[in-house]
């Protein structure tokens, strides 16, 4: 007797984690890792802090994983309940098909082992291991009743308990490439991925042709990350199963992972060939799509899949997504709130409502929706992530509430925003302390006595509207025109309005400059007040009322005529990033808490692993060379505590020279190193600053991580603002020296030769912390 043929086809619609800011997704098959978390989340004194570690998932409905034969006026209809989008890996959906051994005791036995084999089928788990429970209680090592009971407890997520049946099946009948196999599949849904590995290239043994096996092991090398391996595997599965939608789509996530994106594009497109109604191949090319910054593609996409259908909640979440990270709020939140109506549970559409909300000014809602995040109960740590920065984002939200409807100079995150909440914030940790430490904001409805906006506000004059379309016109120049970067229309106008602000207040600062009644020449000068690297900033949020009027020394400087320095000038555009979009935290990072001893800094990776991040990879092989290029000229690189490793060995040197990939590196150095790139002084003469450090670090078979990170620690913090003091004056001088510089091409390339060195200066020293 035989049970019905397997057809796994349960792919998660998740982003690469690798090329993107933040994952949330979870797989309903593996245990959440929550351990060193537990005791951390519940003992927190405020109700609106997250409260509650994610429980353990619960078992799966037994109907949602049987394919059911139903017996309907003589004919057998095959009935199969369309199986959960966010498992990744899964035992097959039916048993396996088994054959009785020659030796079994009697007919009976054989017709025991073929009920109990339905009942699995069947989705009757229970009933199924009661009759395996009764075959293994007369014969304890028949491994086809150990291997059935073992697949019933799968079914029912006792993962532990079926991987001790298997393991016993293997011990009876070491040749039981079965056992082996669903082995390696409980083990790889309980994260036990080289185990999981190593079951199933055992299976193999006895089925080296098996697309099954492949396809398998294919996904597990996926959820691995080694990337490299699962190309191999699944590209070898649908040479032999053509038709397995599946493995096409697993092949497809696997190949954008590591930078083939045309290869990766063309798998979805036969996963959806051969499955037209297999949606989790729509929504992963929808993904790759978005990965790639395709809107047009992704939304004719997204439409094609609704019409199959029109519940799909992925494709409206993605939809969402998409609109969102275009600027395109209202429609965004349009998206969300349809997903919402299909799965009310979803923390991640929730959240990103909330902060779509939050941006529009519409702050009762946001609050509304940061709240039900909060109250939500989470099965993953990655959703108990969102889970805490809904706590500080509802925060800000109250923040920006009381400041709505006054100067803009009033908003001002930096100086009135506690340290430490700034801190947990950047570093998505738990709030509890910060609940207990730190000045929270009122409630809503004192916050909007403050800040309630009047609706002709937005009734806009002819000479706004025009002040507008400029500013969009502006913006549209900090597109970057490559792989990964969406257009966005909110960003667009907030660096437009920023460019015009720092114009109008530079101008205004120059012309003071330049009257012979203020100064005759501009002497060099440290502002102590900017250089303070004071941790609560101009004032203490304990003690500032949320509507108090008082404009900040800088602005005072400036309406007064005084000159700018160049925080007050960067200031201006950091405080119009911080509100073009509130779910990215943006701040000084010199008014971070006490930690900024030991440094914040930038992480831009380029490979993680085996993955190619989409939008930084085109840097590898220049970072590489740069890389290279210390290394030859220093003879020495530093290790992950600071040490210098000395590289004078004239066989390392040649290796250097001839390497082509980190890991060429790597293997000439043999631990973790980095290097810093080398800037000279405009402030002091022969002084040379430490630039941006390009780090290389092993992480085991699945590769490299190769990264440029700049920590900005306060020695280097004080080093740099001398440049940028230096480097704005001279942007001054150049300016306000020449009589007509509008009128001298001269005067003007020297200007712009000084705003780039300025700009120069500024990427190196990353003065703001983004996450």
């Amino acid at each position: 007797f035989t049970a019905a043929t397997t057809d796994t086809k349960t792919v998660v619609c998740e982003e690469n984690s690798a090329n993107s800011k933040s994952s949330s997704n979870s797989d309903a098959l593996l245990p959440n890792n929550d351990k060193d978390h537990k005791d951390s989340v519940s003992s927190a004194k405020d109700t609106t802090v997250p409260h509650q570690t994610p429980k353990k998932q619960p078992k799966t409905d037994k109907k949602n994983k049987a394919k059911v034969k139903k017996e309907t006026n003589g004919q057998a209809e095959d009935v199969e309940e369309r199986r959960s989008s966010d498992e990744t890996i899964t035992l097959d959906q039916a048993l396996f098909a088994t054959k009785v051994s020659k030796s079994s005791k009697s007919i009976s036995l054989d017709f025991r082992l073929s009920r109990g084999i339905a009942q699995v089928n069947e989705g009757r788990y229970d009933q199924a291991i009661s009759i395996f429970d009764q075959i293994l209680r007369e014969t304890p090592t028949y491994p086809e009743a150990l291997i059935g009971r073992g697949t019933a407890y799968a079914f029912q997520r006792e993962l532990d308990s079926a991987i001790s049946d298997f393991t016993k099946a293997i011990q009876s009948n070491p040749s039981a490439g079965e056992a082996w196999k669903r082995r390696g599949q409980a083990r790889a849904a309980l994260g036990e991925f080289v185990e999981a590995i190593d079951d199933l290239t055992k299976a193999l043994e006895f089925e080296p042709n098996s697309p099954d096996i492949l396809h398998e092991r294919g996904i597990v090398n996926f959820k691995f990350k080694d990337y490299n391996s699962a190309v191999e595997d699944l590209s070898t599965c649908v040479k032999r199963d053509k038709k397995n939608s599946s493995a096409h789509t697993y092949l497809g996530l696997t190949l954008s992972a590591v930078g083939e994106y045309k290869r990766a594009e063309d798998e979805h497109l036969l996963g959806i060939k051969y499955d037209g109604s297999f949606l989790d191949s729509w929504a992963h090319l929808s993904q790759l799509y978005l990965d790639l910054a395709y809107p047009e593609k992704m939304l004719d996409n997204l439409e094609k899949v609704l019409q199959i259908d029109s519940r799909f909640s992925k494709a409206y979440h993605l939809r969402g997504i998409l609109y969102h990270g275009m600027g395109r709020h209202r429609s965004a939140i349009k998206e969300l709130s349809t997903a919402l109506t299909l799965d009310a549970s979803s923390i991640e559409c929730l959240y990103l409502r909330a902060s779509c909300h939050h941006a529009i000014g519409e702050y009762k809602a946001a609050i509304k929706d940061y709240d039900d995040v909060l109250d939500l109960e989470l099965d993953s740590m990655d959703k108990f992530v969102l889970q805490c920065l809904a706590f500080y984002q509802k925060e800000i939200a109250l923040y920006t509430a009381s400041k709505a409807n006054l100067e803009f100079s009033q908003f001002n995150i930096d100086d009135d925003v506690d340290p430490l909440f700034k801190e947990y914030w950047c570093k998505r940790l738990h709030p509890k302390n910060v609940a207990e430490k730190v000045y929270r904001q009122p409630p809503l409805r004192i916050s909007l006595r403050s800040g309630r906006l009047n609706k002709q506000d937005f009734k806009f004059t002819k000479h706004q509207t025009s002040l507008l379309l400029a500013a969009d016109s502006i913006g549209k120049k900090i597109q970057y025109n490559c792989r990964g970067f969406l257009p966005n229309q909110r960003q667009y106008r907030m660096a437009g309005l920023a460019a015009i602000e720092i114009a109008q207040k530079v101008s205004k600062a120059w012309r003071f400059l330049r009257n012979p009644k203020n100064s005759a020449k501009l002497v060099r000068r440290r502002d102590k007040h900017n250089m303070s690297v004071n941790r609560g900033g101009y004032c203490s949020t304990s003690t500032l009322s949320a509507g108090s009027p008082t404009s900040s020394p800088s602005e005072e400087r400036v309406s007064s005529g005084i000159s700018l320095s160049w925080q007050d000038v960067y200031n201006i555009a950091v405080k119009w990033r911080q509100i073009s979009e509130p779910c990215d935290p943006v701040v000084w990072v010199n008014k971070l808490s006490e930690e900024f001893n030991s440094g914040f800094g930038s992480h831009t990776p380029l490979l993680l692993g085996q993955a190619k991040i989409v939008r930084y990879y085109p840097y590898y092989l220049r970072t590489l060379e740069a890389a290279k290029t210390i290394m030859l000229d220093l003879k020495y690189v530093n290790n992950a505590e600071d040490r210098a490793i000395f590289l004078t060995d004239i066989e390392k040197l040649k290796k250097i020279e001839v390497a082509s990939s980190c890991s060429d590196l790597y293997n000439v150095v043999g631990e973790t190193y980095w290097v810093a790139t080398r800037c000279d002084s405009i402030a002091f003469q022969g002084r040379r600053l430490e630039g941006t450090r390009i780090t290389t670090q092993n992480v085991g078979k699945t590769g490299f991580d190769f990264a440029i990170r700049t920590p900005c620690t306060p020695s280097r913090w004080e080093e740099y603002q001398e440049e940028m003091t230096a480097a704005w004056e001279a942007i001054c001088e150049a300016y306000c020296s020449d009589p007509n510089p509008t009128r001298d091409s001269n005067a003007l390339d020297a200007v712009k030769a000084a705003i780039l060195r300025m700009t120069y200066y500024w990427v190196q020293l990353h003065a703001t912390l983004e996450r």
